[in-house]
């Protein structure tokens, strides 16, 4: 079993929106069991609430449900249990460090790494923006997931 961990800052937008799209991917090529998927922020700002409702909604649009979704604050224990640990931005990647003990850096990363056609190397928070920030998201969320799997899957032979 692969274990996939996507981390923003409060688990509201970006990470529970990856955490839906990858999901959905690996259903569609059916490796759902060999894949486990978790989303978590690295502050406690939003725990036990569901995703933003601009993220919910363009997720919904594009077939993808993250209603059942709650926030929750990354924990160093989850070093332990996630082969990949992938924020979204430069912030949260240092957070992360911050968290997890040094053993566990080589598993940090940045999502976007996976995003092949695309130069950004954060996705950006929407939060503060209108809706079609959360379509950018998307985009960029989707394009990074298949590059993803495809790492997930040569790598692990799946």
């Amino acid at each position: 079993m692969v274990r996939v961990l996507f981390v923003c800052l409060g688990n509201i937008c970006r990470s529970p929106t990856a955490e839906g799209v990858f999901r959905k991917l690996i259903q569609d090529q059916g490796y759902e069991a060999d894949i486990e998927i978790d989303s978590a922020g690295t502050h406690a700002y939003h725990v036990g609430e569901p995703p933003d409702s601009r993220a919910q909604q363009t997720a919904h649009q594009r077939g993808i449900d993250i209603s059942q979704l709650r926030g929750r604050k990354v924990l160093a224990g989850d070093a332990n249990v996630f082969d990949y640990v992938l924020a979204m931005d430069h912030e949260n990647y240092q957070n992360l460090l911050r968290i997890f003990p040094q053993h566990e850096h080589q598993k940090i990363g940045l999502f976007m790494q996976y995003a092949n056609q695309r130069v950004e190397q954060e996705v950006p928070d929407p939060y503060f923006g209108g809706a079609g920030g959360f379509d950018r998201v998307l985009d960029m969320i989707e394009e990074a997931s298949i590059g993803l799997l495809n790492n997930i899957k040569q790598r692990h032979k799946l």
